[in-house]
């Protein structure tokens, strides 16, 4: 009997009841409420994705006011919008263009 292709020839592949694990570097969500950022000062990676949940009753942007580093447009009441964090590393302030006095602080680090 042949017995060869039996071994795991150095696979390093899942084995059962291995379980993926996200990381913070996966997912990060900005939820508007009250006419806040939630959290106002968020830390990011380099050109990582944001989700912005707007839980409120009225349409917000997360508009970066340096350059237009990013932007994510209207997000209208209960949607949600994405943009990606600038690649250059530093603090990037950012605000509600509808709600000028919404403000808050994306750190790329």
């Amino acid at each position: 009997m042949l017995l060869a292709g039996c071994g795991n020839g150095g696979d390093t592949g899942p084995t059962p009841g291995d379980t993926p694990t996200a990381t913070a570097e996966d997912a990060v969500t900005l939820t508007i409420q009250n006419f806040a950022y939630e959290p106002a000062d968020l830390e990011v990676s380099p050109g990582q994705e944001v989700t912005v949940i707007n839980r409120d009753t009225v349409a917000h942007t997360v508009t970066s006011t340096e350059d237009g580093e990013f932007d994510t447009g209207s997000i209208a009441s209960g949607e949600s919008g994405t943009f990606t964090a600038p690649s250059e590393t530093g603090s990037h302030p950012y605000t509600c263009s509808l709600h000028p006095n919404m403000r808050g602080t994306l750190t790329v680090r």
